[in-house]
């Protein structure tokens, strides 16, 4: 199974302008460890300390290490891999078929039965449902739902260096839903004034490489709609760089 790098990092009042940026989706709390979700989260992030009760002490408890709380933070996770409907292999006929038509035996020099096994539970975002949850502005080497925030720097000259560089700050559901939004109205504005409305719903980059407003725009309406996706679902975003 894909999972995303197991540490988690804020970014307050660092230079974004020296840092190259990835955005990979986070998991989201199962039902039911939602405040221990958020809790695990500040603690490892240091903006909240670990404590324990009175009656914890009484009974001989401690405080758990960094790789505990994680542990048990990943634990309660569901994969935004779900949440994009990507079909699994072991599990979804579609996902095997996939992974068959990429076998090819002079390459992984393996029978196709122990490739299949070696594959089994890995996502197939190709394959995703929802496709909004699946950026065309990918990041190099990472799995395909990985959004490469990078190409946000290319436009701080429409919407502002301080819009653009929120994204490198790791953050929540709520967080990363009110950014995605923020970011949409921002191009909405610029979309209105140079007649660009149909990029708010174009899914893949414009043909025309000559109208720099219109790539940029395409650019911040597609970080925006990747943003607000996972966040209405309940996923925030690490920002690795």
């Amino acid at each position: 199974m894909r999972i995303y790098r197991k540490w988690l990092e804020t970014t307050v009042n660092k230079n974004y302008s020296e840092m190259g940026l990835d955005m990979r989706p986070m998991g989201k709390p199962k039902k039911g460890f939602e405040k221990r979700y958020t809790q695990i989260f500040n603690i490892v992030s240091g903006k909240e300390k670990q404590e324990l009760s009175i009656f914890d002490k009484l009974k001989g408890k401690k405080l758990k290490s960094k790789d505990e709380l994680l542990q048990e933070w990943f634990a309660n996770q569901i994969q935004s891999y779900e949440t994009i409907k990507a079909p699994k292999v072991g599990r979804d006929q579609e996902a095997d078929e996939w992974m068959k038509k990429n076998y090819d035996e002079t390459v992984h020099k393996i029978s196709l039965e122990e490739f299949m096994a070696e594959q089994k539970d890995y996502y197939v975002i190709e394959l995703a449902k929802e496709k909004d949850g699946v950026p065309i502005y990918k990041a190099f080497g990472q799995d395909e739902n990985v959004l490469r925030g990078e190409f946000l720097r290319g436009c701080v000259d429409i919407i502002g260096k301080e819009l653009v560089a929120e994204a490198w700050g790791t953050k929540l559901a709520d967080e990363t839903l009110d950014y995605g939004r923020r970011l949409s109205n921002a191009a909405d504005e610029i979309a209105k004034k140079h007649n660009l409305e149909h990029l708010k719903t174009q899914r893949n980059a414009p043909d025309d490489d000559s109208n720099a407003i219109a790539n940029k725009l395409h650019i911040v309406y597609s970080v925006a709609k990747w943003l607000i996706f996972y966040g209405k679902n309940g996923h925030g975003y690490e920002a690795d760089f």
